[in-house]
């Protein structure tokens, strides 16, 4: 735990709080398998993640046990179930991001490097700002990775997966390395490939089911709205920010220009000084709780949102799929009615009926992943929301009763 920054390397070895805030609503009544991040440790290059799991399933070997895993090992298990056909007609629950402290070691730098242009009380204050900011982008770290177990946990299908069972059960190291260039370029090559499958789709199937087809318009105009929304809401985050340091070099001037005088100014200033301070921590925590409750809903239905897009797009596949078998078996049945032309419709009839299944069972899972999609996001954005509004209704009144207080101190003067 941070008890405070020693020098720049510090920040980036800590250990976060034990209970981190999730980042969505997931039903927890079901105790059966819960999974939950105990523990987290940032070194360096990569954080190593303390996963708890308590269950009742009969499939695992023990009822409760502990593992530790890395980003990487996320990313893998994501992957495999992205890969895994049998669920193709699901919402794979996104990918957590990569933990990314690069702006924090950067900001340190540029403390160290100015800390000769400041005052030492600014220098320790700024400091205090960089450790909060860390932590907090810590914590969020830890939660999106915790909610990508939580949901795949609590899903009814998702929690009978093997390589779920592997990395929640395993206790040694699953030996999964980060991508090197080749793998990289040849990661951004496929996504590129799929892109340009997702615009032929869109282009040349055209959807039968009314459901779909507004289902998918409205992700499309749902996910840009949802991109502009976050970075509007990461500015406004940041000119909080912003403005919480502005305080500090104020009431750091303040201080300064006390020293000026032994008698009233300096006791006016001084306590000018102080409610600077106290506001400044109270705009500090305005920033968080808006960057906690608005911003980091945003950015999560987002990937959300795309992983929800990813769904129609399979089923439009399988539709593409479906569409070609029927016109394969159309000219099976065309041609001449001789031995080899009724094996050939035989085998055609086949993988018609297996496409028509394949299909059908995307469309009835896809609808109500969809509807349980809606209702989920619903929930999460009225209940953070909600609670983003007291928040910055009990800072207003804190940074309120903070200045009348020191009017009535400054007038007793």
């Amino acid at each position: 735990m941070m008890d405070g920054i020693c020098d720049n390397a510090d920040i980036l070895n800590s250990t976060p709080p034990k209970k981190v805030i999730q980042a969505d609503n997931v039903d927890l009544t079901d105790k059966s398998l819960q999974v939950d991040i105990s523990d987290a440790l940032s070194e360096k290059d990569k954080v190593k993640f303390t996963v708890h799991t308590k269950t009742t399933l009969p499939e695992f070997q023990k009822t409760e046990f502990l593992v530790v895993r890395q980003h990487e090992e996320f990313v893998w298990l994501h992957d495999r179930f992205e890969e895994e056909e049998e669920y193709a007609g699901y919402i794979i629950p996104p990918c957590p991001p990569r933990p990314d402290f690069d702006a924090s070691r950067e900001k340190l730098q540029k403390l160290g490097e100015g800390e000769g242009n400041m005052t030492r009380e600014e220098f320790t204050k700024m400091k205090q700002e960089l450790e909060a900011e860390y932590l907090a982008t810590f914590k969020k770290t830890v939660a999106m990775h915790e909610m990508f177990l939580t949901r795949l946990a609590h899903h009814p299908v998702f929690r009978n997966d093997h390589n779920l069972r592997v990395f929640l059960e395993y206790d040694q190291d699953l030996c999964v390395r980060g991508k090197n260039k080749i793998e990289i370029f040849g990661g951004l090559v496929k996504s590129l490939s799929k892109t340009t499958d997702e615009y032929y789709l869109s282009a040349t199937v055209k959807d039968v089911n009314d459901f779909f087809d507004q289902e998918l318009t409205f992700l499309h105009l749902y996910h840009n709205n949802l991109k502009e929304a976050t970075t509007r809401a990461d500015r406004q985050t940041t000119k909080h920010k912003d403005v919480a340091d502005s305080y500090i070099k104020i009431s750091t001037n303040l201080l300064q220009l006390a020293t000026t005088d032994s008698g009233k100014l300096e006791r006016f200033l001084t306590k000018i000084a102080e409610t600077f301070e106290k506001i400044r921590k109270v705009e500090g925590r305005v920033a968080s709780d808006e960057d906690l409750k608005l911003s980091d809903t945003l950015r999560y239905y987002m990937r959300d949102t795309a992983a929800a897009k990813r769904l129609l797009f399979r089923r439009l596949k399988a539709l593409h799929a479906y569409e070609t078998a029927n016109r394969t078996l159309e000219k099976a049945r065309a041609r001449n009615k001789d031995v080899h032309a009724a094996l050939e419709v035989a085998e055609a009839e086949k993988a018609q009926t297996e496409a028509c299944e394949k299909f059908e069972q995307m469309s009835d899972k896809g609808k109500e992943e969809l509807t349980d999609f809606k209702t989920r996001r619903i929930a999460a954005f009225r209940k953070n929301l909600i609670e983003l509004t007291e928040l910055e209704i009990k800072h207003a009144k804190t940074h309120a009763d903070l200045l009348k207080k020191c009017l009535l101190v400054l007038r007793e003067e």
